[in-house]
């Protein structure tokens, strides 16, 4: 099997690619990189930040009933049936400038806060996934987020008004060869000789609401650029309309859950698109999408805790009404324990949602790492939720709400919930790239502080100024990483009875900083191909922002006089301090070697023989149907004869 397919980009090349794309400073305090730092910084979270705007709330107040009353009308199940959404629904949507939610006033939009905004998404998931997946594929991620942080005046002039009269736009990122890795970017984009205009050529897959948009953001290979001697890709975004000559609908997808998402492989053929329309600058497509993806991700961790929040009302409910040897099945402990730790994951989900939306609204925090946390900790554990909703209903939770209904029976559809919730792992970088972008900035500080000396490719200069910072600052660093308020009685004694888990929190904080050192130290450059050391980090991370988002939401609530969030909040982190024990004793995985060993041998078809017995779900030379080219089926057919 060979190491790389024909024309793909190396792994250096990819590599170059993303850090030179990256955000290479930070903008603003981060709670979360000062956690990988080994420091507590409770002052950045607490007191929970509130941005309140009265106009705003006024006006979030008059939208919010008209949203409930449609989708308290739409038939989401006939949605899920046909996969199809009505045109009347989506125009009502428009009706009521549920595709302007975040666009400004002046430009006919409803003006609202990203909390506001968030607040929709749960609201919407709770009913319908593929809902959810238009609304918010247009405003997170399509052209109302870039165009706002990096449209010209005239650029939001031209195309804000349209967008908030109800255009749909859409992403163009993912190709066959390029998901999360852009360097195998293939879609080109070629200026004219008098630079009034470029070409695009190419393909784009998984194109969200691409099957129908009115106006698409497409991100284009443009010329190279020579850095230090060396050609270096470069990638463009541009503003496209839809109904530009020789942009070709190819297929639209269809998939496991999210039955009327609108998603579709896009063909572009000698589609002329206005030097006007480039967003931000040439060169800086890939840095657009990270950046707008950074608060574009809020969206996923708002719309999991909704859904989570609909599984939870469901359980509740029916652990009440089916009686099982005599009692409700909820008074059974071991239906009993999956109802509690719904509960408290679900308020963690809502706290670190909440707490996530609120330093971004705030403007003067860097929350890339944040809002990455909450992607990926919210999406997790939404999905364990689900999971148990539809235990707990057991085989009418495995049931379509349309058989149910026929039945005469209350038709609760979990299912769909589940079909379409399992996307959310994936959806704007799966849950193993977050780990990893995660990983790639909790170590930053300690990468510009002193790769250089263990970086065969730096020079004597680069070396000598590496050892000049290290000096300067690991020897009191790493000191003070032994002591802190932590391991002070009474500290933190604000939040009462959940004093002692910050206390804790603070302690494991400390830990976690030295334990990534100590990992640096050991492995050195060779840290970044153990990634399952980095991934018990950063889970570590993720758990301490989250009992911290869960201890700050909880103190909040308090004070306005709800006292019943504190005992959610005692059981999530009694639950979350078991797991990040856990993963500091297993921190350098005394079997990763062995597992990793064994893996590369079933790659390479050594242990081909545990296959045996089976028809399989590969397609096979002798059934194919599918209209697989045979250089794609010959090698499976190959692997599959016995």
């Amino acid at each position: 099997m060979p190491e790389q397919s024909a024309g793909l980009a190396s792994a250096q090349e990819a590599r170059d690619v993303a850090e030179a794309a990256r955000e290479s400073e930070w903008s603003g305090p981060s709670f979360v990189r000062e956690l990988f730092l080994g420091r507590f910084r409770l002052d950045l979270v607490h007191p929970h930040p509130r941005h309140e705007d009265a106009d705003e709330q006024a006006r979030a107040q008059a939208f919010f009933p008209k949203l409930r009353s449609f989708l308290e009308r739409v038939d989401s199940d006939m949605i899920d049936r046909t996969g199809e959404i009505p045109e009347e629904d989506v125009q009502e949507l428009r009706d009521i400038g549920a595709f302007g939610i975040k666009i400004p006033q002046e430009y006919g939009g409803l003006g609202l806060s990203y909390a506001s905004y968030t607040r929709a998404m749960a609201m919407v998931t709770s009913k319908d996934g593929s809902l959810t997946a238009l609304l918010s594929a247009s405003q997170s991620i399509g052209l109302p987020q870039p165009l706002k942080l990096f449209g010209t005046p005239e650029q939001k002039q031209r195309f804000f008004p349209r967008l908030a009269r109800g255009a749909i736009s859409a992403f163009a990122l993912t190709e066959t060869d390029a998901g999360s890795d852009p360097a195998n970017m293939r879609t080109t984009a070629t200026a004219s000789e008098d630079g009034t205009y470029w070409t695009l050529n190419g393909t784009k897959l998984w194109c969200t609401n691409g099957t129908r948009a009115e106006l698409l953001v497409v991100m284009a290979r443009t010329p190279d650029q020579v850095v230090k001697g060396k050609p270096r890709k470069q990638i463009t975004a541009f503003i496209v309309e839809a109904n530009t000559p020789g942009i070709e609908i190819v297929h639209r997808c269809r998939f496991m859950g999210l039955k009327a998402i609108e998603n579709g492989v896009i063909r572009f053929n000698n589609v002329r698109v206005p030097s006007e329309n480039i967003l931000w600058g040439e060169g800086k497509g890939l840095k657009l999408a990270l950046v707008t993806l950074n608060t574009g991700r809020l969206t996923l961790p708002a719309s999991s805790m909704g859904g989570a929040k609909a599984a939870l009302e469901a359980s509740r409910w029916w652990a009440g009404e089916r009686v099982q040897w005599g009692q409700p099945i909820g008074k059974h402990e071991a239906v009993a324990q999956k109802l509690a730790l719904m509960a408290a994951n679900t308020f963690a989900m809502e706290s670190i949602a909440e707490l996530t939306v609120a330093l971004n609204e705030g403007g003067k925090y860097d929350i890339r790492l944040e809002a990455a946390v909450a992607k990926m900790w919210n999406t997790e554990a939404g999905w364990r939720i689900i999971d148990d909703a539809l235990q707990i209903r057991g085989g009418r939770g495995y049931e379509t709400a349309d058989s149910l209904r026929a039945r005469g029976e209350v038709p609760i559809p979990i299912e769909r919930a589940m079909r379409d919730f399992r996307i959310n792992l994936i959806f704007e970088g799966t849950s193993e790239v977050m780990r990893l972008f995660i990983a790639r900035e909790a170590v930053d500080h300690h990468f510009k502080t002193a790769f250089a000396l263990v970086d065969k490719h730096a020079s004597g200069a680069e070396k000598a100024a590496a050892l000049g910072r290290a000096v300067r600052f690991y020897p009191a660093w790493y000191a003070s990483r032994w002591f802190g308020k932590g391991s002070v009685p009474g500290a933190f004694s604000d939040f009462g009875s959940l004093a002692h888990h910050l206390r804790w929190a603070e302690r494991a904080t400390r830990r976690l900083g030295r334990a990534l050192f100590h990992a640096m130290a050991r492995f050195g450059p060779g840290l970044e191909r153990r990634q399952m050391v980095l991934f018990r980090a950063v889970d570590i991370g993720a758990d301490l922002f989250a009992m911290t988002a869960v201890c700050v939401r909880a103190s909040m609530l308090a004070r306005d006089g709800n006292h019943e969030a504190t005992e959610l909040a005692d059981l999530f982190c009694r639950e979350a301090r078991d797991r990040i024990g856990q993963r500091f004793d297993a921190f350098y995985g005394a079997h990763d070697k062995a597992t990793y060993r064994v893996a590369q041998r079933v790659l390479a078809g050594e242990h081909e023989w545990l296959e045996q017995g089976i028809v399989g779900l590969m397609p096979h030379a002798s059934t194919n149907v599918s209209g697989l080219p045979d250089a794609v089926l010959s090698p499976l057919a190959a692997s599959s004869v016995r």
